[in-house]
């Protein structure tokens, strides 16, 4: 499967980012922290030379905390300012706000040096489509100041927002880039949720992340969907299916997923396993990990 989701409105949100990356100190980027290097957007690092730079692991409730914590150490051995958080909750708010205004030290002294007083730190909240930045953002200001929506594309214009008299934040739309020159990159990419579904091909997207989970997340599908040992054998040798395809069956048939005649609906079943990855319930699970 050829992946690759770049719609008209992020040309214009790049071309935004360039226009306004003046005016701020410096770029929070938010990647997911089950695809920690897949997630970031190289386009990013091109913008944001010069500025500081904080990286905040998202979504880390949903991640394998042993990978995630792999993740801290080698962004932190590249001398990366990194934080893990989970947008959805408060509890990471104030460190988070203490790293802003650690990152930008040598301004505020600068500023002091001047005689500026109170400047406020303004930071552009970068990353990749549906990774929680306008959920991240609203934790910060306490308030929903951002829209917020379960997929890609929710924030389509730039957003100037306060915190109090000495941050302002501009939210920025989720940005992909023209062209993946690995197709493992697309693949995360599609299987937490930043491309649009209804440009790919979701059974088989499915089975990708079937084969995954069965290599590095043994039994975790098995347990899930109820699948007795030895099913997906049987299933094999009764239809001649690839191996991925036998498990899509089988969790059609266990999830009652069929169509007329009894055949398994692949597409509902394929549906229901991505939808359970992406809101973590099929465990923490982490699809890339820093020896990769």
């Amino acid at each position: 499967m050829n992946f690759q989701w770049y719609p008209g409105h992020m040309t214009k949100a790049i071309r935004m980012m360039q226009e306004n990356i003046k005016l701020v100190d410096m770029i929070i980027e938010l990647t997911d922290a089950r695809i920690p290097l897949s997630g970031r957007n190289p386009d990013i690092d091109e913008l944001g030379k010069g500025k500081a730079r904080l990286v905040l692991l998202n979504k880390t409730d949903m991640a394998d905390p042993r990978v995630t914590k792999e993740w801290i150490e080698y962004f932190e051995a590249q001398g990366a300012s990194v934080i893990d958080i989970n947008s959805k909750q408060n509890k990471d708010i104030k460190k988070v706000k203490e790293k802003i205004v650690e990152a930008c030290a040598e301004r505020i002294e600068r500023d002091r040096k001047r005689g500026i007083k109170n400047r406020p730190i303004r930071a552009m909240v970068a990353g990749i489509p549906n990774v929680g930045k306008s959920t991240f953002i609203n934790h910060l200001t306490g308030k929903t100041a951002a829209k917020t929506g379960n997929k890609p594309g929710v924030t389509k214009g730039k957003q100037w927002i306060s915190l109090g008299n000495n941050m302002q934040l501009l939210d920025t739309p989720g940005i992909l880039w023209p062209k993946f020159e690995d197709q493992t990159v697309g693949l995360h990419l599609a299987l937490i949720g930043s491309m649009n579904d209804e440009n790919l091909d979701t059974a088989e997207l499915a089975i990708e992340l079937i084969k995954f989970l069965e290599v590095s997340y043994r039994g975790i599908i098995e347990e899930k969907y109820s699948i007795e040992e030895g099913t997906i054998d049987s299933i094999i040798d009764e239809y001649g299916y690839p191996r991925g395809t036998a498990y899509l069956a089988a969790i059609a048939e266990s999830r009652k997923c069929l169509v007329a005649g009894g055949n398994p609906d692949f597409q509902r079943a394929a549906g229901l396993v991505l939808d359970d990855f992406r809101n973590g319930r099929l465990g923490r699970i982490s699809l890339e990990r820093p020896e990769n």
